[in-house]
């Protein structure tokens, strides 16, 4: 481990230290301003912010989404100001009555940072260690992308080459998640990532002697990262000349992901607040900020004071970025002309669009037969991927049950990876036993772009990766859970791997689109339908949660509208229907039985599949109207979970056959004869049903 980096070139002037300054200071008058926040961090790690976004990164304010930019994250959300500030002073677009209206209501600053909200904020930052995460997806679609677009480029010459860099705080450590994303980043010796952790020893509850005694450092030694610790100055302050050239030492590393340990004092230099559990999330005072605004030479009787020689030298950052841009758009224009084929096809891919007649390959089954959904979705994503390049993704170790291996005879992992098929450029990622991790970088793979990312393991392990997909949805990102094994019917492996409340509440996700297909044209149709959704054309997009059974199911023929959300799979005969039986997933074939047995007496029985509630829900009226007609109040929703999403749709007569307890440890169709998802239970509650709704 290299504890003093040596050599520097550096350019640091008093205008840098006075911006750095102003940064603390603008910090300090922000939240005391609203009255709440976190202004310690932002204060101490100024002059690792300003060194990044002044010194360091390539980036161009003006174009704030420029394919060759470095990415920042900001893990430690909380102290979001940290990046406000540098946003502010490089010119990304944020102006000082930003900074003033920190946290309040419509402003571009909330509590912490929110990607499509705020003008180069990358990706939305609060569960800590979220962003840890996000920052090694990244780094994989980065790696991923220049093998799309330039594999043979020379490392460091390609217009595809840059860095993602993030700031770590001890809570970001301390985190699961951070573990398990590290750990897979030095597995992949991802040589574009950056990581600069804030040792600053404080958390919410005081010294984090409190909880942590590990040694960091040496902990992502063993991961396999390049590790550096980096002194502060004599006085505590954060030292940017030997950051800077830290930094320098970890780009050239290009075979290990680099670690770089900040020892900072929290608040610094805040004569009273400095190294205090108070200053991470509370006002410093009024009296303490003007003493601090004393110890940098700042009026104390001032808010928010920013000089004009400070701003103009800070947003010497918009013409360093113009520079930088028209610098790469050469070697971009030269790589374009000598790859014509592959230019076309990064035009089609930024433009988010599919290559002509990718929907002709997507498999059509033949109607019968009984097939799982899972095994239906591995044979689209194999077609696909023989047509679809930018379309990678993996599993958490459950590969071969989720069936999520795109190309077998190709693996995302470093070329000197001994296992067969290994390829820095490979098409299938290994994520691990990782489940929440791989959701946060799946997220950090979309928010990089020029990729289609989906991630599988069994649905009830969703419960570890909520977090993150909460986030997908937060920020409207098209990635793809491909979560199998969905109910009861996989059988002898019991309740603790048997979902049964996951549905309904990954349902209760805004903005996540839950899709249960039937069979395996629904589930042929779905993958269409979310691929298509993954265009500009719909916006950003939503994350879509497939969920797929182990067992087959009867296949039924193909019909368009499944990408309706909900349609009429079988419909009434002999007459107007009496009672409507809406199923999901594996249960849909028992609704059809139960139709056979009511019409056999003379009851008139529709059947709906409804594989997705979000996708029929944004349907007009008149058809969801054409698909449950308000005039038939008798249904019946049958699903092998618990019934909280169906109630709106079965309405006062309705009644749903639910799981509303955990499984058990038995053959799959066991366990639906016993729990009562049979024919004969759905049709005996399709009499009940009438009955009510005759009443």
């Amino acid at each position: 481990m290299s504890t003093k980096p040596t050599t520097t070139d550096l350019e640091w002037t008093e205008l840098d230290q006075r911006a750095v300054d102003t940064a603390r200071v603008l910090a300090a008058d922000a939240v005391q301003k609203v009255g709440n926040g976190h202004p310690g961090t932002a204060m101490s790690l100024a002059p690792a912010a300003y060194t990044l976004f002044q010194k360091v990164m390539r980036h161009d304010p003006a174009d704030a989404d420029w394919t060759g930019r470095d990415r920042f994250v900001l893990s430690a959300g909380h102290s979001s100001l940290t990046l406000y500030i540098q946003l502010y002073l490089a010119g990304f677009g944020l102006e000082l009555e930003d900074l003033q209206s920190f946290r309040t209501w419509g402003s571009k600053t909330p509590g912490h940072p929110e990607y499509g909200h705020t003008t180069g904020v990358e990706t939305t930052t609060g569960p800590l260690g979220q962003g840890v995460a996000n920052a090694v997806g990244m780094a994989m679609a980065a790696r991923y992308e220049r093998g799309l677009f330039d594999p043979e480029a020379a490392p460091g010459t390609s217009p595809f080459d840059h860095f993602i860099y993030a700031i770590a705080g001890d809570g970001c450590l301390q985190e699961g998640i951070s573990a398990e994303a590290s750990s897979l980043a030095g597995h992949q010796k991802l040589g574009n990532l950056v990581l600069l952790w804030d040792d600053n020893h404080i958390s919410i509850e005081g010294d984090t002697e409190t909880a942590v005694s590990e040694d960091t450092v040496k902990r992502y030694e063993a991961y396999g990262w390049h590790v550096q610790r980096v002194q502060p100055k004599e006085n505590g302050d954060l030292d940017p000349e030997a950051l800077f050239a830290a930094i320098q030492a970890a780009k050239a590393v290009t075979d290990k992901p680099s670690f770089i340990a900040m020892r900072s004092i929290i608040a610094w230099p805040a004569p009273n607040a400095q190294n205090t559990e108070a200053a991470h999330g509370s006002a410093l005072g009024d009296d303490e900020v003007a003493a601090t605004k004393r110890v940098l030479g700042f009026d104390p009787e001032k808010s928010f004071e920013v000089s004009d020689e400070v701003l103009a030298h800070t947003r010497g950052a918009l013409d360093r970025g113009r520079e930088a841009k028209a610098e790469w758009d050469k070697t971009f224009a030269a790589w374009r002309t000598a790859n014509p084929e592959r230019a076309a096809e990064f035009d089609r891919i930024d433009a988010t669009e599919l290559p002509a007649g990718w929907e002709e390959k997507l498999p059509v089954f033949e109607a019968g037969k009984g097939v799982a959904t899972r095994a239906a979705s591995g044979k689209v994503l194999q077609a696909l991927g023989a047509v679809i390049p930018e379309l990678w993704g993996g599993s958490a170790d459950l590969a071969g049950s989720n069936n999520t291996t795109i190309d077998k005879n190709s693996s995302f992992l470093p070329a000197d990876n001994p296992l067969p098929g290994a390829d820095p450029y490979g098409r299938t990622i290994h994520f691990g036993i990782r489940e929440h991790s791989m959701a946060a970088e799946m997220n950090g793979i979309a928010l990089h772009g020029n990729t289609r990312i989906y991630g599988g393991t069994f649905l009830v392990f969703s419960d570890y990766m909520r977090n993150a997909v909460r986030l997908s949805a937060l920020m409207q990102l098209p990635v793809t859970y491909v979560w199998t094994h969905d109910s009861i019917g996989l059988g002898e492996d019991g309740p603790t791997h048997q979902p049964v409340e996951h549905l309904a509440s990954l349902r209760a996700i805004p903005g996540l689109n839950v899709v249960r297909p039937a069979d395996a044209n629904e589930t042929a149709i779905a993958w269409r339908e979310i691929l298509r959704r993954y265009t500009k054309v719909f916006g950003k997009g939503a994350p879509h949660g497939l969920a797929l059974t182990r067992q087959g199911v009867p296949t039924y023929e193909a019909n368009d509208d499944a990408a309706k959300g909900g349609y009429v799979l079988f419909e009434a005969e002999g007459g107007t229907p009496e009672v409507i039986l809406i199923g999901t997933g594996s249960e849909v074939h028992v609704a059809v039985e139960a139709r056979e047995q009511l019409q056999a007496e003379g009851i008139p029985t529709r059947v709906v599949s409804m594989p997705s509630v979000e996708w029929f829900e944004e349907q007009d009226q008149g058809y969801r109207d054409s698909v449950l007609p308000p005039s038939v109040r008798a249904r019946v929703a049958v699903e092998a979970g618990i019934g909280l999403t169906w109630h709106r749709f079965v309405g006062d007569a309705g009644r749903i056959v639910s799981l509303e307890h955990f499984g058990a440890s038995a053959d799959g169709k066991v366990l639906f004869q016993e729990f009562g998802f049979t024919a004969e239970n759905v049709a005996s509650v399709a009499r009940e049903s009438i009955a009510a709704a005759q009443r």
